[in-house]
């Protein structure tokens, strides 16, 4: 947060945040401000009335500004020659030119008035010739340097001829909300409505940050769902490795067992005996020539 102050002769303090955004609080006669603001806030039974707040508020922040004596009922009277409106304008490009220097990245995005208005401030009679180039020179300054729509513009005779009050005091409005953007001080209603926007982006800035503390959390517990499904699984797949294995060994035990009754269930004769260990027997070759002398021999002991 930083602190600066410029644009008029009165003292304000205007504090900066880190976005850029300018939030001001004048020094010096807030309390008629204020106590204006409490009129223009309050609801209106017509635009009729809502219009003459507008003028009370607005008249009492020029009279803070520039020491002019300006009231409700002869509000457009003590504007009309113009002179007060582009010593304002004037006031405004200062303020542009102070806050492009202060903070330059944030100027590049904005409408930033650099034209400064020329205009008569001596012996200027309300309704003159001098008055109304006054007049048009700030009405041609908003076009083109603040760039104010033309629903907020008004023309000439609007203020000389207070043909429409009200288009009037609206584009005013505008340009007091254009100068607060850069430091200058605003009118009551364009505090109040700074504050109502602080307070939407804030809550704006609450709900976005509950969707996303919401959509984390919902993440998370998807990622632990998935988590606790794939431990689930995994812990599925070995317990059926494990029931296959206890019925591969459940199995070779029952065909054990079967192998053990059927062999006991047998008869001693049908049980398989030992083979009985047979001698080999050997073999004696004979000499065949000699087998008539043995014959004849055996002849002999017989007495043949």
């Amino acid at each position: 947060m930083r602190l600066l102050g410029h644009g008029t002769q009165d003292s304000q303090l205007v504090t900066v945040d880190s976005s850029g955004l300018l939030y001001q609080n004048n020094m010096a006669d807030q309390t008629n401000i204020q106590s204006s603001a409490s009129k223009s806030i309050r609801p209106f039974k017509s635009s009729e009335e809502y219009l003459y707040a507008m003028k009370e508020d607005l008249a009492e922040w020029l009279n803070t500004l520039y020491e002019l004596d300006l009231t409700a009922d002869a509000f457009a009277e003590g504007l009309e020659t113009g002179c007060a409106l582009c010593r304002h304008a004037n006031n405004v490009n200062r303020a542009a030119h102070d806050f492009r220097l202060e903070y330059p990245e944030a100027a590049r995005i904005m409408t930033l008035p650099a034209k400064d208005v020329a205009f008569q401030s001596r012996n200027v009679i309300p309704g003159s010739f001098l008055a109304r180039d006054n007049v048009s020179n700030f009405i041609g300054w908003c076009r083109s340097e603040l760039r104010v729509k033309d629903v907020l513009m008004f023309e000439t005779n609007d203020l000389v001829e207070r043909c429409n009050e009200k288009n009037f005091v609206l584009c005013l409005l505008e340009v007091a909300r254009r100068g607060a953007k850069f430091g200058m001080l605003a009118p009551m209603l364009i505090q109040l409505e700074e504050e109502i926007e602080e307070e939407i982006r804030d809550q704006q800035a609450l709900q976005q940050e509950e969707c996303r503390r919401m959509k984390a959390a919902a993440a998370a517990a998807a990622a632990a769902a998935a988590a606790a499904a794939a431990a689930e699984e995994q812990q599925q797949q070995q317990e059926v490795v494990v029931v296959v294995v206890e019925e591969e060994e459940s199995r070779e035990q029952v065909e054990d067992s079967r192998s053990v009754i059927q062999e006991n269930s047998r008869s001693p004769e049908e049980q398989i005996q030992p083979e009985t260990f047979i001698w080999p027997q050997k073999r004696v070759l004979c000499d065949m020539r000699n087998l008539d002398e043995l014959v004849s021999v055996l002849h002999r002991q017989k007495g043949y």
